[in-house]
């Protein structure tokens, strides 16, 4: 079987605009062969989903999901090209979806370019102050530390963005992948514009909750 590297994934996927598993599952069944591959992910209808990026979704519905007991909230807009996809059955189950995914998961942006670059250089500056500190990197050159601090932002974009998360129904997905896929189904382009995610009490001084009055009233 011939090696699929991640580099021949990255380019099928920038090619054929489908989702880094969707390539990389075509490529192994194509033995590594990228045109067979693209004709696998075209018989899929995997293949054309990229074509629709800079059409106009301007139509979609505003969903919720609500969890324990009321104790979290979420609301999420998605956006489809017309009302009679954003009514189909397929489009209302993919909102619910991403509600119920971003209630678990917790995700504070939609996509990377959203996070503020304060945001950014704070976590590449603590991602590479922790592998300085490694004794492992100790005699490794700035170059190689370069390749850890960017391996950890992409695991914090794994966390922290909505389409960077893999989807809790299917971890083998990321949600953006999701997306993907319904948007190759439905023939229009389909977008996650903005969610809020509310948690009961979040924000609030509750009783028991100050941390330095508990260590006074254990020296006292």
């Amino acid at each position: 079987m011939a090696e699929i590297t991640a580099a021949a994934v990255k380019q099928l996927r920038e090619k054929t605009g489908a989702g880094m598993m969707e390539c990389k599952n075509a490529l192994v069944e194509a033995g590594g062969d990228e045109n067979k591959a693209i004709d696998i992910l075209r018989e899929r209808g995997l293949a054309s989903a990229k074509k629709r990026e800079g059409r106009i979704a301007a139509e979609g519905i505003v969903g919720s999901y609500i969890h324990m007991g009321g104790k979290v909230g979420v609301l999420v807009e998605l956006n489809c090209e017309t009302d009679f996809v954003a009514r189909g059955e397929e489009f209302q189950q993919l909102v619910k979806d991403i509600a119920m995914h971003i209630a678990a998961a917790e995700p504070r942006f939609v996509s990377r370019d959203e996070v503020p670059a304060s945001v950014l250089e704070k976590e590449r500056d603590i991602a590479r102050k922790q592998a300085k500190n490694d004794p492992k990197n100790a005699n490794k050159p700035d170059q190689v530390i370069e390749k850890i601090v960017e391996g950890r932002l992409n695991k914090f974009y794994e966390e922290s963005v909505l389409v960077d998360q893999p989807f809790v129904k299917d971890a083998a997905k990321t949600v953006g992948e999701l997306v993907i896929e319904k948007t190759a189904k439905t023939g229009e382009r389909i977008a996650i514009r903005r969610f809020t995610r509310y948690k009961m009490g979040e924000g609030l001084d509750k009783p028991g909750d100050d941390f330095g009055n508990e260590v006074a009233s254990l020296l006292s």
